[in-house]
Order: structure tokens, then sequence, then C-alpha cells
């Protein structure tokens, strides 16, 4: 990339019919200062090559982020920024640019053809730019929010990252054409929690589990399923923390990994190492379902609670694991070989407590459907109060990691504490869910819950490509709504989740067969399935089941790790009167120290530490 000082008259050609008098400045002259490297802590890759890979650093005093982009082959540009679910159209970008003989970066947004155009607001700050020996590393940082409307909120959860590589030099910033470019997306949590790490034991002993040599196939998405066992004998330990294995040069495709215990009632399972769909894969395999760790792209250590651990091994545990690798291989590669896993950290020296995982949300059944054709269409799963009350000990639990969970229409998914009919605390939350990008994310605070208090676990999906209902189900086509929440101490309580009462369903449907004009018959004797098939969803027959669903008495499953739910009456249970909702936090708009740029910075990349 040529990038010698720019001229007025460049400048002015480039954007003669702008309103704003462009300030061209210097790299080295704009405010603020760089962080050292090592204050760099997360990294991933953004393309499949790994020629883009992105580094940051959150400062939750200033609410900023730094980013550092390394452009390993720098052509004529590179985009980079953020979007909703990861389109090119709509997004909050940032440009570097060349047109032939200056270089120049930018805050930009595209409309919704994906037409870039300069923002007015400039909030993205380049602080520095140089060749290094491993390509162009470009320094920025960008607060959390800016108040701009064209700007994407920087939040908890997921986000999804979006890039592209200008491969020609262009006359300006408005005559780039994102369809022509080399364009991705990366997701990843870039608010990680600041919290510090607990002190390790020093009885601590490690295990790595992960599947040798694995022949990546060259398809877009893999699970890859590998069947191994602990010792004969291997007594109780407890995990006190875990951390991914990936193979050098597979970091862009190793997506993420899950680590599964099988059920105990089995006493062996057979050897398998192939795709999870596959049709050799033995059926008993599906019974490998305990979640021990589970790690997603950009993701580092998960370490538990100094006076907890999760229990593993000895009598009542089955000695058998499951890994379960995703790898996303757009780029259909062939011939790579990867060997990437886990390792666990665990000590024979039993913490205080055990933990233990919950499902809190919505059962595993048809009852809850999502209509076709629907944007953000609403379900919601509670932990009653009459559950919590029972299950739970005195003291209550306390929740310090959720891993949220639905399948290919999940959108949004929300778990909120209430206590005395009123919403608390939120336990989890991520506006810009993608059911491609599950981690077990630590929680910024502990979360704790007293008997008595409600869970209320929402779900949000878009079901727009659809022309039949979509209902709940282990499926992929169908639909979950869940919150595996990590806590302690452990206790019988393993599934508090709901579902809408069956024969209020049935009303629905009787409702449906009355007030319509077509000759449609949702009959009692077809499968709930078949009855929602037979839906024609107008108007009316969405609004009503959506009003149903939000009235009906509900089903409630507060279940013991047998799967036996506790003693008491939990059919036709009234829903949580919730009175007072939580607000939502009105974004802080960052203090404007002087003038920013109104226009695009010229840069000058110098040769660095090259």
């Amino acid at each position: 990339m040529q990038v010698p000082s720019p001229s007025v008259r460049e400048a002015a050609s480039m954007y003669g019919t702008a309103v704003a008098v462009f300030l061209v400045i210097l790299v080295a002259a704009l405010q603020g200062s760089a962080p050292p490297e090592s204050t760099f802590p997360y990294h991933i890759p953004l393309d499949p090559e790994g020629s883009l890979e992105l580094s940051w650093n959150v400062s939750y005093a200033q609410e900023t982020i730094h980013f550092q982009l390394l452009v390993r082959e720098p052509k004529a540009g590179v985009l980079f920024g953020m979007s909703d679910r990861g389109e090119l159209e709509n997004a909050d970008l940032v440009v570097l640019w060349t047109n032939w003989g200056s270089a120049y970066f930018g805050d930009a947004w595209s409309d919704q053809k994906g037409q870039i155009h300069l923002d007015a607001q400039q909030d993205y700050q380049l602080l520095e730019a140089q060749r290094t020996p491993e390509g162009l590393s470009l320094l920025i940082k960008r607060p959390f929010s800016t108040c701009d409307p064209q700007d994407y909120l920087i939040e908890d959860g997921t986000v999804h990252l979006v890039y592209g590589i200008l491969e020609q030099p262009v006359s300006s910033l408005e005559a780039i054409n994102t369809s022509g470019l080399q364009t991705g997306l990366q997701r990843v949590q870039l608010l990680k929690p600041n919290i510090s790490i607990p002190a390790l034991p020093s009885d601590m002993r490690t295990m790595e589990i992960h599947a040798p040599d694995v022949l990546i196939p060259g398809q877009e998405t893999t699970y890859w399923c590998y069947m191994t066992e602990l010792p004969e004998g291997f007594p109780r330990h407890h995990i006190v923390m875990y951390e991914p294995i990936v193979t050098k040069g597979n970091e862009a495709l190793v997506h993420h990994m899950e680590v599964f215990q099988c059920a105990a009632e089995f006493e062996s399972f057979p050897q398998f190492s192939g795709p999870c769909d596959s049709k050799m894969k033995p059926e008993r395999l599906n019974y490998c379902r305990h979640v021990l760790a589970a790690w997603a792209l950009g993701a580092k250590a998960f370490y538990y609670p100094e006076e907890a651990g999760l229990a593993f091994g000895g009598p009542g545990s089955s000695r058998f694991l499951r890994l379960e690798v995703h790898y996303h291989n757009p780029l259909k590669i062939q011939g790579r070989r990867d060997s990437s896993g886990i390792r666990l950290y665990y000590t024979p020296t039993l913490r205080p407590f055990d933990a233990g995982i919950m499902e809190l949300g919505l059962v595993y059944t048809p009852v809850m459907a999502i209509p076709p054709q629907e944007t953000a269409f609403v379900l919601t799963g509670y932990c009653t109060d009459k559950c919590t009350q029972l299950a739970l000990p005195p003291l209550g639990i306390h929740i310090f990691a959720s891993q949220l969970h639905t399948h290919l229409t999940g959108r949004k998914v929300a778990t909120v504490l209430a206590r005395g009919g009123r919403e608390r605390v939120i336990v989890n939350k991520d506006g810009h869910y993608s059911p491609h990008f599950q981690e077990i994310r630590m929680l910024k605070k502990v979360v704790s819950v007293l008997p008595g208090d409600v869970l209320i676990t929402s779900c949000t999906y878009n079901t727009g490509d659809r022309k039949l209902a979509t209902v709940g189900g282990f499926s992929i086509l169908e639909e979950m709504c869940v919150n595996y929440v990590h806590y302690y101490p452990q206790t019988q309580l393993e599934l508090c989740k709901s579902a809408v009462d069956p024969g209020f369903l049935q009303k629905y449907f009787h409702l449906v067969n009355r007030f319509n004009s077509e000759e449609v018959c949702t009959c009692p004797q077809a499968s709930v399935p078949e009855q929602f098939a037979s839906v024609p969803w107008n108007s009316f027959n969405r609004d009503t089941l959506k009003a149903l669903y939000d009235f009906a008495p509900i089903s409630m499953h507060c279940n013991k790790s047998s799967a036996v739910r506790f003693q008491g009456e939990w059919d036709l249970q009234p829903l949580p009167e919730i009175i007072s909702e939580l607000e939502e936090p009105a974004p802080r708009c960052p203090a404007r120290p002087g003038q920013s740029p109104m226009g695009p910075t010229a840069v000058n990349i110098g040769g660095g530490k090259g």
C-alpha cells in the first residue's frame, strides 16, 4: 500500500461536493495513546485463511475498546466493523482505503443496499498505523456507546464482526462496491467480564481430551465427535478450570468445542471418531449430553470459583466422555489435519462445594411453537417460586456462569431473576444471539437465587424464511429455549422449565376450527405438530396463539437429576405474577473532548518495527 502525504487538491477532488471541511492530519498527531502490546489479551482470526487478525482489550472504567487489526497482506484497503447479524448492509464500519496515491481512514456506515457513506460523527479513532514484519497494524479506539444513530451499540453478549478486503484503489469511499469485495463475518463476545483469576490448587493435574489427527472435511460445516474414557477406577475429582488446545495453523477453522459426560446407567460406550451426523455413529452416543466444558472462538480459559469445582469420576459417574468439535471451513480447504480439544485442570482435593448445572427455560415439547413468517416472536419459560421454594437450600444457590441455547431461528435470549413479583437482576442476556456461537460465559457478577425466587427465560425467534410452524423439540429444525446455568452448591434440582398446559393448547386449536372460514381441521386425534401444520396463519390465529402463551396456565417440570419431578402438583400452574419489570438502561453518551474530525483522516504509514 503506497501512502505518500496527500495534497489538499487530491483531498478536495475526492470530496469536493461534501459540506464538511475535512481535516487532514497525520496519524502521529492523533489524540490518544496506544496501550502496550501485552494489554491485548483477546485474539481471533477474522477470515478463514488468517490473513486478518483482531486483538482487543476492554476498559470498563472508560467504557472503550482498543482494537488492534493486523492485515498480513495489505492490498488497496480494508473494511472492519459490526452489524446486527453479520451483514454488510446497515453496518457500522471503519475503512482504510487508497486512491492511487494517498491512504485515508474514516468512520463510515452502510445503508440497506450496502452502499458505504462517511459518518458525520467520527467515533472510531485511529491511534496508530504502521508496517510491521507481520503486515500492516492498525490501532483503533472506540467507545461502547456513541449515541450516533449510524453506530452499533457494543453490549454484553455476541457481536457480529464484519470485514472486507479492497483489492483495487478507489477514487472515493462512496465508490466502494461491497458486493465485489472479499467479505466475511466472525462472531465473538467483545465485552469479556473483568473478573480476577481465582487461586489454583498446588496439587492440580491436567488431562487433554482431543481427537487425534482428524482430517478436516472440505465442507463448510462439520461437527466431529470423538469418544474417550477415563482410566478404570478413576476416583472423584473437581475440575477447577479448562482451556482450549487448538492445533497451530487451524485457529481460523476450529469454531467451538464441547466435552460431554455420558449417562451413568450405561456400563460401556463404543469407540467412535467421525462426523456427528454420520450414519456410522453409534446410537448410544446420544446419551452423552452432560456438559463438562465448552469453548468458543475468542474465549480464554474458564475458571471455577475458589470454593467450588465440577465433580467428575468416582462412583455413580460415567467414565465415558464425548468431545465435539465444530469446524467452520467456508473456503472448503482440503487436506488440513487437526488434533484440537480441551485441557481439563482438576484436583483430587475436593473443594467445599460441588458445582452444578441446571436447565432453565422451555421444556422440549411441540406445544410451544413459533408461527412461520415471524421476525420477532417471543416464547417464555419459567422456573417458578413454587419450585425454587421446594428444591433450593435455605441459603440459596449462586450462579456464576451461563450458556444460552436455541436452534436455528433463535435471535435473542435472556434470563431474569424476579423476587416478590419484581424483576431484580438480569442473569444473562444476549441481544444479538447466534445459534452458531454458543459458549459458557462467566457472569460479571455472581447472581444469588433464594427459595421463592422466579427465573424467567425468554427467547426471540425469526421464522421469516419458513412456511410451516416451528415446534419445540430436539431436532435442529425444531426449537429450544434453554439457559444452562452453572452454580453452586449443587442441588437435586437439575431441570426447572415450563410449557403451556396441553389442554389449553387444544382449546386454541378448537378456536381455530370455529373461527376459520376455510375447511381446516386441527383435529385433536392428530399430533400437535400436525395440528400446528394445519393452522392457517392469519393475523387472528397468530395473535391468539401469542395471547395464549401470555396468559394460559403452565405445566412445570421441577425435576431431579433422575428426571423424576419433585413431589407436588405441577400441572395447570398459574403464570408467575410480575408487577415490575426491569427497564432497559439508556446508553451513556461519551464526553467529546475537542472537535472530532468531520471527514477522513489522511494516513501516513511509517516503516514501524520492520
